[in-house]
């Protein structure tokens, strides 16, 4: 497995995680909140509707955020501090008396052991919090694979046809410097390093340890079927900065990220194909664009 494939799936493990324990805070906080009295009753503890029914309102609410999968690690944590106040809550009806205590201690041992759970999901997702935004996108593009390829690893001709990046500098040992504009127009920096290259074949990559931009992905180079050119496939995994807020302000007041990379690979295609990259700003016509 390259290094790619196993940073997606830390990604689609975290996935599995919040749907599982998002599915269970909704399946409980519905339960508390229309059967507060069973509930109670399973639980072993004298009838509070009320208190139960706030736990319940606690869970849903959680659950509802683990399905959306933003800010998993954090949604998590939020079911450790429930399951602690849960804990403490039944603590408190064990001194006042008003329990059955076979039924407790079985209550007592299962919260347990879902904070014991809980925690651990917290702990692992906090280990590969993914990038919130996955990207896949292809083009078919009259070139072979070789030349395709050796036009993109010279990572210093990329802004020539990606939007929003403005520089990208070598830095030797397959580190490179990028500058990008954010989504408020201020340049973003991070240093990235190649994970895995296959000369003709494919290119990895991954943002480096405390870069502002969390990011990994890959692009490859497939012959197409039919003679008819080469398949480039990009698929790519970020975290923008600000996070789940980033990602919501670039759609709302720029445009999508898998719209982006879209056109990127139009504009690729046009200058692999012909030389030019057409155009709508301040000209009829499409602008040169120097070879690869």
């Amino acid at each position: 497995m390259n290094a790619f494939a196993k940073d997606q799936s830390h990604l689609d493990k975290q996935n599995r995680f919040a749907t599982t324990l998002g599915c269970f805070s909704l399946g409980l906080g519905l339960a508390s909140i229309f059967m507060p009295r069973r509930v109670c009753q399973l639980m072993g503890i004298q009838a509070h509707p009320l208190l139960i029914r706030m736990i319940g309102l606690r869970e849903v609410a959680s659950g509802a955020g683990l399905l959306s999968r933003r800010n998993v690690p954090g949604w998590l944590w939020t079911r450790v501090s429930g399951d602690m106040m849960d804990l403490g809550l039944l603590a408190g009806t064990l001194f006042s008396g008003r329990t059955t205590p076979r039924r407790f201690g079985t209550t007592v041992a299962t919260l347990a052991g879902i904070a014991a759970v809980d925690t651990y999901c917290a702990r692992q997702s906090e280990q590969f919090s993914g990038p919130t935004i996955q990207i896949s996108r292809s083009i078919i593009v009259n070139r072979s694979a070789e030349e395709l390829y050796n036009a993109w690893h010279q990572f210093e001709n990329l802004p020539r046809f990606m939007e929003g990046l403005v520089s990208v500098r070598d830095m030797g040992g397959n580190r490179s410097h990028w500058v990008a504009k954010g989504p408020t127009g201020a340049e973003v920096e991070w240093d990235a390093e190649i994970i895995e290259d296959q000369p003709g074949k494919s290119i990895s990559w991954r943002s480096m340890e405390g870069s502002t931009v969390e990011t990994f992905g890959s692009v490859c180079f497939e012959p197409a079927t039919g003679n008819r050119g080469t398949i480039v496939r990009v698929e790519m995994n970020c975290n923008p900065p600000g996070g789940s807020l980033g990602a919501m302000f670039s759609r709302v007041f720029g445009k999508a990220p898998e719209q982006r990379v879209m056109e990127d690979l139009h504009r690729f295609k046009q200058v692999m194909e012909t030389g030019f990259v057409t155009t709508t700003e301040g000209q009829s016509a499409g602008r040169p664009i120097t070879t690869f």
